[in-house]
Parts: structure tokens; C-alpha cells; sequence
């Protein structure tokens, strides 16, 4: 549970048991790297899901990830601690899953003759993929959070508005598969039928498919090597009318931009943007700043604040704690113009 005042509500709840509860970010490391625990599932949202997830790792379990932000954040540390304490990563989120399912089964980056030639990260666009700049401007936390395709939490629905998401998305598939930037290209697909897809050198493009329905990628991830019934209706080929593709807008949605340039430039810059963009989303849903003033502020801290090397996770909570300092004293300037 989240702090010792839950404990005792649910305490009441439940009554006399045998239950052990729990509380804090220790807690968490603790259960995920308990020796009775086979399978950790990491979907908790934001950099806080970093250390419990890094906890499971170290402990060599099959971690299934659907937490983007352990690898936006300190992704050469955490792939690093994968291999040295050879734990089982399986991606959970659709669009990595999907990419996961269209390789080889036995595919190693460092081998260019598996013939891998690009990544295709796929995007509904979010609810405001047909919106002008000044509809945005104008646009409310409500509006952000009502996705058509998918049933998500407040965060992540703005950060699918906002295509953050999708920028997080790509920094974790360079992380996840060993590849720069310029091999991942993200690719608009309203429907999200097609949750990814791999482009090969002789001409070829796996798709994986399937109803926007995440049942089916944690039942891969949790059967893996083998199949489970995810309880998910397959397609109805026969009831699709068409599949739309477009290229995302940069000029609009800026943070897609913003999430490239930060893996490029590498040391403290991802873990910055995360770190602007979570405190950015929260002002926002507060309606404590507009729509557009996440990427603002994002670019912002990016901008400003002096990049550093980051070399063990204390380096990534230093960091991303100044970050969320800075973008603080960011929203509160907004918002004193604003008044």
C-alpha cells in the first residue's frame, strides 16, 4: 500500500487474516524482489516504478515491462543490470510486444545478417490527432483524457494526447531492441490494429495484429515461449473497412520531436524530459497550465538545465528530482502570469 494510513483502512476492511501489508517505496523493492515471487509485472507509472522494477531485475526474475519510464530514465544501467543478473525482460506495452512478436526468435542486434532495417512504432494520434494549434490551446483535461481506442489511466491518456507517450515509447524500443533512434520511425495508424511492425532489407514488414486490447500482450508476455487464451475476440477481417496511415506532425506535437533529440543527445537529457513532462501532465490535469504549455515546458528544461552524466541510479534521482524543482518554479511563474 502507498502509506501506513491505507494499511489500517484496509486492515479494518479486511479484518483478522493472515495478510501481511506493506507500505512505501521499500516495500515495493522488497516485494518485487521477494524469493517467493516468479513474475514481477512493473506497470506502475512514471519514474517511480524505476527502483521496484530495477529490484526484480537484480533479483533475476521475469519481469514483464510495462513501466516505459525505468528504461526513458536510466536505460543503459537498467539493460546493463538485465544481462549481468540475467533476468528475463519481456515487453508488456502493445506497441513493444508487438515488435517483440514480428523478430526472429532468436534475433541479436549486434548481428547486422538478421536483416532488421527499421522499426515501426505505430500511433493512434490520440484524440487530438485532426486538431488545429489553436484548438489546442483551448483544449481540456477532459478532452485529453477521452482516447479513442484505448481505456488508460489520466497520465498516460495525456501523454497519448500529447504524443509524449510515443516519444517515451521510442526511447524505451532503442533501449529494448539495440537500436539508435534513426532505425525507430513512428508511423500514425488511427484504428490501432496494427500494433507495430518490422521492416526487413529484402523488402519484407511483419505487422503483429490484433484488438486494442491489452489482455493480449500480457498473455504473450506472461505465456512466453508459449500461447495462453487471452480472452480476447480475434479480428473480423471481413468488418474492416480500411486502415489509415499517416506521419505524425512534429509541429503540433512537439514532444515526439523532444523525446528523439533527448536519446540522441543521451547523459541526463531523457531523464529530464520525463521528469518535466510527469509535472508538466499534473499542472495540466490541475488546469494549472494549457495543453501546449507541456511541450513548453518540456522543451524549456531541456534547454536550460546543464546535462550530466548519469552513471548509477542515485545520479537519476539526483537528476530528475532538480528536474521536477525546476519545472515546479516553471508552473508557478505560468501561473502567476496567468492570474
Amino acid at each position: 500500500m502507498a502509506d501506513a494510513d491505507t494499511i489500517r483502512a484496509v486492515s479494518d476492511l479486511v479484518g483478522p487474516s493472515t495478510i501481511s501489508f506493506l507500505h512505501g517505496p521499500h516495500a515495493l523493492q522488497q516485494v518485487a524482489s521477494a524469493a517467493e515471487v516468479d513474475i514481477v509485472m512493473a506497470a506502475i507509472v512514471g519514474a517511480a516504478g524505476l527502483e521496484p522494477t530495477l529490484a526484480a531485475v537484480k533479483s533475476s526474475k521475469k519481469v514483464l515491462l510495462a513501466n516505459k519510464e525505468a528504461l526513458v530514465t536510466a536505460g543503459q544501467l537498467f539493460m546493463d543490470a538485465v544481462k549481468d543478473h540475467k533476468a528475463l525482460l519481456l515487453p508488456v506495452d502493445s506497441e513493444h510486444n508487438a515488435i517483440f512478436q514480428c523478430l526472429p526468435p532468436q534475433f541479436d542486434f549486434a548481428n547486422p545478417s538478421q536483416g532488421i532495417e527499421k522499426i515501426l512504432l505505430t500511433a493512434s494520434g490520440g484524440p487530438f490527432r485532426t486538431w488545429t494549434l489553436e484548438q489546442l490551446k483551448g483544449a481540456t483535461p477532459a478532452q485529453a483524457c477521452a482516447h479513442p481506442n484505448w481505456d488508460m489511466g489520466q497520465k498516460i491518456s495525456v501523454d497519448s494526447a500529447s504524443l509524449m507517450n510515443k516519444g517515451l515509447e521510442l526511447i524505451e524500443a532503442c533501449w529494448l531492441f539495440g537500436v539508435g533512434a534513426d532505425k525507430v520511425e513512428v508511423v500514425v495508424h488511427p484504428q490501432s490494429i496494427i500494433h507495430s511492425m518490422v521492416r526487413y532489407n529484402d523488402g519484407s514488414i511483419l505487422a503483429q495484429m490484433g484488438q486494442p486490447d491489452m489482455r493480449t500482450p500480457i498473455a504473450n508476455a506472461l505465456a512466453w515461449p508459449e500461447r495462453i487464451d487471452s480472452g480476447v475476440a480475434p479480428l473480423d477481417f471481413t468488418q474492416l473497412s480500411h486502415l489509415n496511415f499517416e506521419a505524425p506532425d512534429e509541429v503540433r506535437f512537439v514532444n515526439l520531436r523532444l523525446a528523439r533529440e533527448s536519446f540522441s543527445e543521451g547523459h541526463s537529457a531523457p531523464v529530464i524530459l520525463n521528469a518535466a513532462n510527469e509535472i508538466a501532465v499534473a499542472a495540466f490535469l490541475r488546469g494549472d497550465i494549457g495543453f501546449l504549455d507541456i511541450g513548453v515546458l518540456n522543451e524549456t528544461l531541456l534547454n536550460t538545465m546543464q546535462p550530466t552524466n548519469i552513471d548509477s541510479i542515485e545520479a537519476v534521482v539526483a537528476v530528475d528530482a532538480q528536474a521536477r524543482i525546476a519545472a515546479e518554479r516553471w508552473v508557478g511563474q505560468r501561473r502567476g502570469v496567468a492570474s
